[in-house]
């Protein structure tokens, strides 16, 4: 049955009262991954993931309301999931919801583990409430987030660092007894890729003597993309010799689904066939990272994860006005060179990598996690302690990223995935 069914018919099986009758497989516990944003969604699959293998659980999907839901149906579509509309799993009770996003949390009849959804909480933003625009917090840890009609929402608040403690501890000082300091999956997984670096330079169709630029965008007016990014991009190609450079750029999902697939493939397309690589949403953006010689982006998760590649990140933008000062973004931004465009690319390039500080770069990827490796382990028992069941014997592994893919342009008015 296809999502839209679900949304006007709701899924009897296997939520209705009388399941076992109907079940093939009884199970002790029900988890509801709750999605909502494409975003979101990719950090929960981090989270659910480490349940497989165990039948006495079964895990749900829903889709929850979000300004970015675009691409959310087809998303849960293509993982096979199980999807109960948001009408139905609000009024479902579960053993345990895990969310990496706070719309609609306090509707739900389970106790909800709410994850981050990018690399720490580094963004400052304005929440609605009826209409009106509250104060200024940090996403993720700020009382508008968190708190609902005086009462603290999530059972559990996952942080990926320890001192994002007293950071919460600021912004939202009665969330603190349930906050969990975890670790970062990404992190993980980006150390994890590392030994795999060629593979991933490969799959970008990088030559050897070639250098990789990977230029990344998040979403918003604010981003590298939505700053001049079409002419930083242009002068990029236009400026670095084929032969000795390979440029890339990473969007973050938001930008293609907010604009669609078609379009920003579009947009690109005199670019593309330029010899720019553009990175294809639907493949993990890890292994793109990892294969880069030069980071070169903005405020957003992919910047700060770069610190940890042993190669240099360069800002072209940074909405100071958009970064928590006490946060590891902020301290990147404070000694990141920029990408001026009055000075030609490759000689900033050059004096990028010329005076790279390791040591600078090492000190905010270890403000990343407190927890470097553990994140499956230390999750995993999280969950299995909410779900009050003993969890299974072993450890999990942190696996590499997938090969990343290419947006492929043939002859002008085709495009291929």
């Amino acid at each position: 049955m296809s999502v839209t069914m679900l949304e006007a018919h709701g899924h009897p099986v296997p939520v209705r009262p009388d399941v076992e009758r109907w079940a093939t497989r009884p199970v002790r516990r029900r988890v509801l991954a709750v999605v909502h944003t494409v975003t979101s969604g990719r950090r929960l699959l981090d989270a659910v993931r480490l349940l497989e293998g165990d039948w006495r659980v079964q895990v749900f999907f829903t889709a929850a309301p979000d300004v970015f839901s675009g691409g959310v149906a087809d998303f849960l579509d293509e993982l096979k999931v199980l999807v109960l509309p948001w009408s139905q799993a609000v009024q479902t009770v579960f053993d345990l919801a895990l969310a990496a996003g706070h719309g609609g949390l306090h509707e739900l009849h389970a106790p909800v583990v709410v994850l981050p959804h990018g690399a720490g909480h580094n963004k400052i933003v304005r929440a609605r409430r009826g209409g009106a625009v509250a104060a200024r917090g940090v996403y993720g840890l700020s009382r508008q987030r968190l708190v609902r009609d005086g009462s603290v929402v999530p059972e559990a608040v996952v942080l990926a660092h320890r001192e994002e403690l007293e950071r919460l501890g600021r912004e939202c000082p009665e969330a603190l007894p349930v906050a969990e300091v975890v670790g970062d999956p990404c992190f993980d997984r980006v150390t994890a890729s590392r030994p795999a670096r060629a593979l991933y330079r490969q799959a970008l169709r990088t030559r050897a003597g070639q250098r990789l630029v990977l230029v990344c965008s998040t979403w918003g007016p604010g981003s590298l993309l939505g700053s001049g990014g079409q002419e930083l991009l242009d002068r990029i190609v236009a400026e670095l010799p084929p032969e000795d450079y390979r440029v890339a750029v990473l969007l973050h999902p938001h930008v293609w689904h907010t604009h669609s697939e078609w379009q920003v493939r579009g947009w690109f397309a005199g670019l593309g066939r330029g010899g720019l690589a553009v990175v294809s949403h639907r493949a993990d953006w890890v292994g793109a990272l990892v294969a880069a010689d030069f980071v070169v982006g903005d405020h957003g998760s992919v910047s700060l994860y770069g610190a940890m590649t042993g190669r240099p990140v360069l800002l072209a933008c940074l909405p100071d006005g958009d970064v928590d000062p006490g946060s590891p973004m902020a301290e990147l931004g404070s000694f990141a060179p920029r990408l001026h465009e009055s000075k030609p690319v490759r000689r900033q390039l050059e004096r990028a990598a010329a005076t790279y500080r390791a040591d600078l770069h090492e000190r905010v990827a270890a403000r990343i996690t407190s927890e470097p490796g553990r994140f499956a382990r230390r999750m995993r028992a999280l969950l299995y302690r909410k779900l009050r069941l003993r969890a299974p014997a072993g450890f999990p592994a942190t696996e590499p990223a997938r090969l990343p893919r290419v947006v492929e342009y043939d002859e002008p008015g085709s495009v291929v995935s």
